[in-house]
């Protein structure tokens, strides 16, 4: 397990400013409780932008996301499973290709595809056993998107919302396994292999920003 406690180069939770955030969740009884209180803070206390993506290493470092007001899932997870270790539970991320059917029209546009590659989530190892958890959508987003919050108590898996009334909202069409650090070498190979435009020309708009 000590491998999933440990920092790393993006899980640098041994910063001052990644400590500072987890302060009011230290204070909770049990493991579950922190995880628990620690997915709510990382989900809600960032607005959801997958519109403004930043793939360079030294922007996906927890130190680095803390600061932000705006995060997108992988910078997310990130966090949050930095936080967990420096809490002391086992974590790990994870990542997937989902398929957004509702309220990503204008995404698809800037993608070219509809799928979202390298879509980020965690894995908390709670009660001798590991449970996967998806900070990602804020209730700002899900707002927007006309969906319900996903909520999590720390006992079994919160993926996504795959369903809101009888419409389809999110569905995985693909794993790419969980992982003791960011595979940031795989994350850009695939990237660039499903959206080979982004990294043909410089993409700075106010609205889509693109940066590796």
């Amino acid at each position: 397990m000590e491998e999933y406690l440990s920092p790393t180069f993006f899980l640098d939770f041994t910063n001052e400013k990644v400590q500072l955030f987890c302060s009011d969740i230290k204070q909770k009884a049990s493991p579950k409780e922190k995880a628990v209180a620690l997915y709510y803070k990382v989900r809600d206390g960032f607005v959801y932008d997958p519109y403004h993506l930043d793939i360079r290493p030294e922007a996906l470092t927890a130190s680095k996301i803390v600061e932000k007001r705006r995060a997108w899932c992988v910078e997310k997870a990130i966090l949050y499973v930095a936080c967990c270790r420096y809490l002391r539970i086992p974590a790990r991320l994870g990542f997937g290709i989902v398929v957004n059917h509702l309220g990503a029209e204008q995404l698809k546009t800037y993608l070219k595809r509809e799928e979202i590659v390298f879509h980020g989530y965690a894995a908390v190892y709670l009660d001798g056993e590991w449970i996967k958890t998806t900070p990602a959508f804020d209730k700002i987003a899900c707002r927007a998107s006309k969906v319900s919050t996903l909520e999590w108590d720390g006992t079994k898996d919160a993926m996504l919302q795959a369903y809101e009334g009888d419409q389809q909202f999110m569905q995985y069409i693909h794993f790419y396994g969980e992982f003791a650090d960011l595979p940031i070498t795989l994350l850009r190979a695939e990237m660039q292999k499903y959206y080979p435009h982004l990294f043909e020309t410089i993409h700075q708009e106010k609205v889509f920003s693109f940066t590796f």
